[in-house]
């Protein structure tokens, strides 16, 4: 549950009121997703939100479990976002909204800058934008047609290489 935001519509006898909520679910281990509902009850437009955010989980990978892969940037409409990982003990820090992303992500370390606006809405759009842009090693390597440690820069051909080249530099 992140944002309920109650409206008000005038009629002839009054105003009628409803409800207008938006909920954030993930499984904890790397997929979340966000979901808006509208009804003239609270408890019924939170389930319409969870069922609509049910449905627009995505996967983001994750490094070790607790932190993102690399930094990223998202924007939706005034909002944007920035997200870099961070080392291990760090906690979530972020404001509001994204937060509650970051917690129903299962993300531990994360450190963001939200800048434009403080809509949650549009923040929690524009942190979606930037976790969909996340890319895990593993990921870029099967597309290049390499191997993991080809791209981090471990394993033993580019140790021996770092070496060889040690050895001619001394010489």
């Amino acid at each position: 549950m992140v944002h309920i935001n109650r409206v008000s519509k005038t009629v002839k006898g009054g105003k009628r009121f409803g409800f207008a909520a938006l909920v954030v679910v993930g499984d904890g281990k790397g997929r979340a997703g966000f979901g808006h509902g509208k009804a003239r009850e609270v408890p019924e437009a939170i389930s319409k939100a969870t069922a609509a955010a049910k449905k627009s989980m995505v996967r983001v990978p994750l490094r070790d479990g607790r932190t993102l892969h690399h930094d990223g940037n998202g924007h939706f409409g005034a909002g944007k976002v920035t997200l870099r990982s961070a080392p291990s003990g760090t906690g979530i820090i972020a404001g509001g909204p994204m937060r509650a992303v970051f917690e129903s992500l299962g993300v531990h370390d994360v450190v963001t800058k939200s800048v434009g606006t403080s809509n949650p809405y549009n923040m929690i759009r524009a942190t979606f934008e930037a976790l969909k842009e996340q890319t895990s090693p593993r990921s870029v390597a099967q597309r290049r047609g390499k191997k993991v440690s080809d791209l981090l820069g471990r394993g033993g051909a580019s140790v021996a290489d770092a070496e060889a080249q040690a050895e001619a530099i001394t010489e």
